[in-house]
């Protein structure tokens, strides 16, 4: 029987009796899709993460300068812990399976991180907090590291698991990394959709207290309703399939490159990968310098470049933050319909070739970014402040077109680097670790220069943006230009 191999439920007492040398049976979709759905419940809380957080941090005191500082967590922990994950999960012999106990251990991390972020300030108030809020601060920063970590540890062996059920077939990693991909689309309109709305302090009125405010009281209930979720979505994967354990860490070496090993031995693998393979690192790592001041401001630019607020106690930055959440659910519809077509649009153009284009769109927009910034600051928006109903549209169009983007960029990349490490020998888990390599280090650049940057500038989020545009611009040239073309073979099986 082929070692380390995750079969559905439903066929495990069929393997048990299979004679050792026959192929086992492919995976159904519908299996990958509830195995996928995992991703769902994740980006629920990242949805939160991204769009309520950076605006929460500068209410509880924090500077816009010192905010992208607190997101360093993200691409560290996405350095050291997703290849940890990666490593521990391709050689584990757990009973339960390789990737399933990482998946559920991480998801409780999630749970046990967002609980910290949305009491926060509660637990400050408990230990003493008056109008300086410096223990919900560090309550707040404990739990937003927290999560990070706990992201990055779940996400890897996720993926990891994906590609463990699809093997060497080609269309399949795609169709399952578009599935993971459409999940993660209907987590972030759920997240988002959450966000942005402020009467949850009205469903939930224990949330409201002396230490907490309406928009804290809102933020404590929108996690509460993640840690819901997420258990629920974890059930619906973990028991989709059941993971053949590994008998022994023989067979997990058996079943990865000799040289594959922890970090200080990880940069060792670099030397094993092609030409082809640096390149979609290179890609994208690019393609993050654009995306990562996105992710950090969307929210921030809306409430004030766009509705002209400030973070401490303005009533119009609250109103744009929430339409920012708005404009990322927006986003996320956008996403998951193109998840949908990325089989066929890869099929019929190529993924390198699909890959450029979006990265260019994403150009586009950021561009489109900088000249809204500049009219809405020469704009008279009267003595009410309210901003023109045509900026807003504009800024909620924009935010809804990067979502093609984005769909491309949670789903090419992976599927690309899956395909081309399998003849490496390399285990999944640490392939994906690689990948993370090239996303996290441009996202420590950018969190440590971003905040600075735009304070250089007078704090506005267009510096960085501008950065961003530059940086989709060269990512979508060198993948029109440099990723070969190919187009994959129809597979002979469907389902």
């Amino acid at each position: 029987m082929t070692k380390n191999m995750a079969v559905p439920e439903s066929q495990h007492q069929q393997q048990r009796t299979r004679h050792p040398t026959e192929i086992p049976t492919r995976t159904p979709l519908r299996v990958l899709f509830r195995v996928a759905s995992v991703a769902c419940g994740i980006q629920f809380g990242w949805a939160l993460q991204l769009s309520l957080l950076t605006p929460y941090v500068q209410e509880l005191g924090i500077s816009h300068a010192w905010s992208s500082i607190i997101w360093l967590c993200g691409p560290l922990s996405g350095f050291f812990v997703q290849p940890l994950a990666g490593h521990m999960s391709d050689r584990s012999t757990s009973k339960y399976g390789r990737r399933r106990p990482f998946i559920v251990i991480g998801c409780g991390m999630i749970i046990l991180s967002v609980i910290l972020i949305g009491f926060a300030a509660d637990i400050g108030g408990w230990l003493g907090d008056g109008e300086k809020k410096t223990r919900a601060i560090v309550v707040f920063v404990i739990g937003f590291w927290f999560l990070d970590m706990a992201n990055n540890a779940t996400q890897g062996p996720c993926r990891a698991l994906l590609a463990d059920l699809t093997g060497n077939d080609n269309r399949r990693t795609r169709v399952a990394n578009a599935y993971f991909s459409l999940f993660m689309a209907i987590g972030n309109v759920l997240g988002y959709a959450t966000g942005a709305y402020s009467g949850w302090y009205k469903v939930f009125p224990f949330t409201t207290n002396s230490s907490c405010d309406i928009n804290c009281a809102n933020l404590k209930a929108a996690f509460l309703i993640d840690v819901i979720f997420i258990i629920c979505t974890t059930y619906i994967s973990v028991t989709a399939i059941h993971e053949q354990p590994l008998t022994s860490i023989h067979d997990a070496e058996e079943s990865s490159h000799p040289q594959e090993a922890f970090f200080w031995e990880m940069f060792g693998t670099f030397k094993y990968l092609p030409a082809s393979v640096w390149l979609i690192l290179s890609v994208t790592s690019l393609t993050w310098i654009g995306w990562f001041p996105f992710i950090l401001f969307d929210t921030d630019w809306m409430g004030r470049e766009i509705y002209g607020g400030d973070p401490n106690g303005d009533l119009r930055y609250s109103d744009g933050v929430r339409m920012g959440a708005f404009g990322l659910m927006l986003n996320s519809v956008v996403l998951g319909i193109t998840s949908v077509c990325m089989e066929s649009l890869c099929r019929r153009w190529g993924s390198g070739f699909i890959w450029g284009i979006s990265n260019i769109v994403m150009f586009l927009c950021f561009l489109a970014m900088l000249v809204l910034s500049y009219v809405a600051s020469v704009t008279d928006y009267g003595s009410d402040g309210v901003p023109p109903t045509g900026i807003v549209i504009a800024a909620l169009v924009i935010f809804a077109i990067l979502g093609m983007p984005l769909s491309v960029t949670y789903s090419v990349p992976y599927a690309l680097v899956a395909s081309r490490i399998e003849s490496l020998g390399l285990g999944q888990g640490l392939s994906m670790g690689v990948l993370n390599v090239s996303i996290v280090i441009p996202q420590v650049v950018v969190s440590l220069g971003s905040g600075p940057w735009d304070q250089l500038f007078g704090e506005g989020n267009s510096p960085a943006f501008a950065v961003a545009a530059v940086a989709a611009f060269a990512s979508g040239l060198i993948a029109i230009l440099a990723i070969p073309r190919t187009r994959p073979e129809k597979s002979k099986i469907r389902q």
